[in-house]
């Protein structure tokens, strides 16, 4: 026995984790820099060890809480042996990172914690954008390669499921916090994969939370509130990005608790309160072209699930049709969304889609089935510099001849734009008395009759 043996410190014990492959030549001599190539290099080297020194197989065996403790243990161990000369705050940034990479979405980690941001925008590995406040920025986030930002959105589209490839070069998916995702890769892409993050906060909106935020008054969100639990029929219509499935979230909240609710979506983003939900989401084909669930096979489907109420995330196509006539059959108090810049194109969508399923219908019967059916629009747009308001709530009260006739309750009224670039006005009641007061009262609800008199009920 070497006499010298006893005085040695003992080897610290390699994690249960650790394959063979551990033991490669260190980089103790490199200098750790906190930003820029020299840390990029060093981060990436270490990864390559981090990725080689986890068993895998061991690791698809732990929950998730005991993968993040057990391969954090291994990259602080790397660490340490690797790059003695960082500081702390060097290595908790490097551990950081390098656990981004492992468990997370890499670079994007950073911004998907940062709840200020409500977009992330992907154009290419080299340049990445974000919306904060209603203003776009660029940030100085950028990715390895091509390679490196596939692999991230991989990571994102096989979590729910999904695929993307050269093949289907397009795809929608969600994140587990229900943010959407977009991403289009070449040949489709030009300047390389584009990734589009859309956010949601784990905390959905509710109804006070958009009063607080003047995207509605008060006396609209008791409207609105009131035609819910009445049961009307709603669409909510926008642009994109103004903000319908936040404003669909906070409606669904005054669905009463023991009604049950369908909800059918192309990608699961509603975050519904209840608990009697069945969420469906459609399903694109698969590599045979085989396999394809669409939003209108998921309304028929639903009608046969006995529903109280149906919610379709938002009308794209052929499904409005099914949709209109689940209204006129029993299911009153469902709701959906579609993009359209106004009340009155919202209706002309309607039409537009309807003629999509493939049916001979005359205009007239197609817009007597939407006078039939619908009960309100809601308009919600984006202004300028950011803010979303609720600028239209209209009543439809049934058709003239051949035209669906609209009556606008409350409106918002834009007077300009301030010094920071956004746009400024006040939500106004145009002294119109809706007709669906009746169901109202039918219903045991009774709304204040100052709600309607004509005038500026909020600046905002």
């Amino acid at each position: 026995m070497d006499p010298q043996s006893s005085h040695r410190p003992p080897e610290p014990p390699a994690p249960s984790v650790l394959s063979k492959e551990g033991s490669q030549p260190g980089i103790r001599d490199t200098p750790l820099i906190a930003s820029g190539k020299a840390y990029d290099e060093i981060k990436e080297r270490l990864h390559a060890k981090l990725v080689a020194t986890v068993k895998p197989e061991e690791v698809a065996k732990l929950s998730e809480e005991e993968r993040r403790r057990e391969i954090r243990s291994v990259a602080e161990r790397l660490i340490e042996t690797e790059c003695p000369l960082a500081n702390l705050k060097q290595r908790n940034q490097l551990l950081q990172d390098l656990l981004d990479e492992v468990l997370g979405l890499g670079p994007l980690e950073k911004l998907l914690r940062d709840p200020s941001i409500s977009d992330i925008l992907v154009n290419g590995p080299y340049e990445v954008w974000i919306e904060r406040r209603g203003q776009l920025e660029e940030t100085p986030i950028r990715f390895r390669d091509t390679s490196h930002l596939l692999e991230i959105i991989y990571r994102i589209v096989s979590r729910v499921g999904r695929r993307v490839d050269e093949s289907s070069p397009m795809v929608d998916a969600r994140l587990p916090d229900g943010s959407r995702v977009n991403a289009i890769v070449p040949p489709v892409s030009l300047r390389g994969p584009a990734l589009s993050i859309r956010r949601f906060g784990t905390n959905p909106l509710h109804m006070k939370d958009l009063i607080h935020l003047k995207s509605l008054s008060p006396q609209m969100a008791q409207l609105l509130e009131g035609v819910v639990k009445a049961r009307l029929n709603v669409v909510i219509s926008g642009g994109t990005g103004s903000g319908k499935t936040t404003l669909l979230n906070a409606l669904s909240s005054f669905i009463p608790a023991n009604e049950r609710i369908i909800t059918i979506e192309d990608a699961a983003e509603l975050q519904l309160q209840q608990r009697h939900v069945v969420q469906l989401e459609a399903r694109p084909p698969n590599v045979e072209g085989k396999g394809e669930i669409t939003t209108r096979d998921l309304v028929r489907n639903a009608l046969r699930m006995r529903p109280n109420r149906i919610i379709v995330g938002e009308c794209r196509g052929a499904e409005v049709l099914d949709m209109l006539q689940a209204m006129n059959t029993g299911h009153e108090g469902s709701m959906s969304t579609l993009h359209a810049n106004s009340p009155r194109d919202a209706l002309a969508r309607l039409e537009l889609m309807m003629l999509l399923s493939g049916i001979d219908i005359p205009v007239k019967a197609m817009r007597q089935q939407i006078a039939s059916a619908l009960n309100v629009i809601v308009q919600i747009d984006r202004l300028p510099g950011g803010p979303r308001r609720v600028t239209s709530i209209s009543e439809i009260v049934g058709m003239e001849q051949d035209v669906v006739i609209a009556q606008e309750i409350f409106i918002f009224r834009q007077l300009g734009i301030d010094h920071h670039g956004k746009a400024f006005g006040q939500f106004e009641a145009t002294g119109v008395r809706p007709k669906f007061m009746e169901r109202l009262a039918a219903a045991s609800i009774e709304l204040p009759p100052h709600l309607f008199h004509e005038g500026v009920q909020l600046r905002a």
